[in-house]
């Protein structure tokens, strides 16, 4: 059946039959209905133009509708749209995993893709449990993540997301159980204090005979509560997972292509993990891809295994079109001054921020890289804030306590201080 394009009958049979994300089908949160999308701006159907402050959940880095994107697809889909990566290959999928390998931290140089970025955490933590398994160590299958973390909502990635806050907790009773330490505390720039990892340490130190892999932000724990933390505690797990025969997994989903300020939030510490997940602006927001990556000893302990490969195999793997446009991406981002784009966006947020630190209902702010958070004393409520948000003209998403901004890189200074400008408004009211 064809829906007419009129606004009230689209939210109408939205309401009816479309389940959205982390949404009631029985108090549900009011939608909008985007009907284009160019450079930073969406256009709703009623009329309004927002600006994005949110990249598409932080994955359209470089806007909608780029021309040099949009090209990539255009080509890429005249040739073939898909073919089946078993036994088959294809120059974007090598070509995509060429350019994982060279732009991520050395050591990095096996890439397994698959369809999104959960999916690139359960491929990490299977990963990390065959390469025991094959070790002849199979009672290795726990994990230790950290409290504040988020990382996924299939299976594997809620039972390593924050056990009290990750959004999952009602599921503690059916989810695997695995170790968790206290989120660190020293925040990015604040002096390192050996107490911060102590617990970590602890943890480690007496279970590391059954944990298979230690799984981590780094230094930026996204949706589990937008926190940042010191470069040397990542040091400090990397060298702790080392001395004690366990697996370092870096899940730079939401951090990966500069969002922090630098390529990957590994290079704060100047360290590389055994595996690394990668998705989200992998493709630059055009379509679901996700890739995880691994080092020799982990690809050959796997396959050198009882089942001699990697038991896994998703139907969309190496998607051709995904794959062009996430060459188009990084092809795009890394020819332009990324590293002094993301120091001017991180220089107007951190002009900006600076006011909502006065008002009441504000406990504290923060930035790093093209990152503004803006922590509240309360949580908000999601459905009214949204609509002076958007009456406003900008699209904000909070969650609990937390209303943060993740613009587009192409955003302008002018249309990133109207942004925060927009926001203070709502929230000095």
């Amino acid at each position: 059946m064809t829906i007419k394009n009129n606004p009230s009958e689209i939210i109408r049979k939205d309401q009816q039959f479309v389940w959205h994300p982390y949404s009631s089908l029985t108090d549900p949160i009011p939608a909008y209905e985007v009907v284009s999308a160019e450079g930073v701006y969406l256009q709703l159907a009623d009329g309004k133009r927002l600006i994005d402050g949110m990249s598409s959940w932080w994955c359209a880095i470089h806007g909608y509708n780029h021309p040099e994107l949009n090209a990539a697809a255009k080509d890429q889909i005249d040739r073939m749209s898909h073919v089946m990566f078993g036994g088959i290959t294809h120059a974007p999928a090598v070509s995509l995993c060429e350019k994982l390998v060279d732009i991520t931290p050395q050591g990095l140089n096996k890439v397994f893709l698959s369809d999104s970025g959960s999916v690139s955490v359960e491929v990490a933590i299977k990963m990390a449990f065959q390469y025991w398994i094959s070790q002849g160590q199979p009672e290795k299958n726990k994990l230790l993540s950290l409290k504040g973390g988020y990382h996924g909502d299939t299976f594997a990635a809620m039972s390593v997301t924050d056990p009290v806050n990750g959004m999952h907790h009602i599921f503690d009773q059916v989810l695997p159980q695995h170790y968790f330490a206290p989120k660190p505390e020293i925040g990015f720039n604040q002096e390192w204090n050996n107490t911060d990892i102590a617990e970590f340490k602890a943890i480690l130190e007496a279970n590391h005979q059954q944990i298979a892999a230690v799984i981590l932000e780094p230094i930026v724990q996204g949706a589990g509560g937008m926190h940042f933390y010191s470069p040397e505690y990542l040091r400090q797990v990397r060298a702790l997972c080392t001395q004690h025969n366990v697996l370092l997994i870096a899940d730079e989903i939401a951090t990966g292509f500069g969002r922090t300020g630098k390529l990957f939030a590994c290079e704060w510490a100047g360290i590389c993990p055994d595996i690394m997940c990668l998705g989200k602006s992998l493709t630059g927001g055009y379509m679901t891809l996700a890739a995880t990556l691994c080092n020799d000893e982990v690809s050959r302990g796997i396959c050198e295994g009882e089942a001699g490969c990697f038991m896994h195999g998703p139907t969309f793997m190496g998607n051709p079109l995904a794959c062009s446009v996430a060459n188009a991406s990084i092809d795009l981002l890394l020819s332009q001054d990324w590293h002094a784009n993301i120091d001017r966006i991180e220089s107007v947020l951190q002009q900006h921020i600076q006011d909502f630190s006065d008002l009441d209902t504000v406990a504290e702010t923060r930035v790093l890289g093209a990152i503004g958070v803006i922590e509240m004393k309360d949580p908000v409520n999601l459905a009214e804030i949204q609509r002076q948000f958007v009456e406003q003209g900008v699209w904000v998403r909070p969650f609990g306590k937390l209303i943060y901004v993740m613009p587009p890189f192409v955003i302008t200074n002018a249309e990133l201080e109207t942004l925060m400008k927009r926001i203070y408004r709502v929230l000095s009211k």
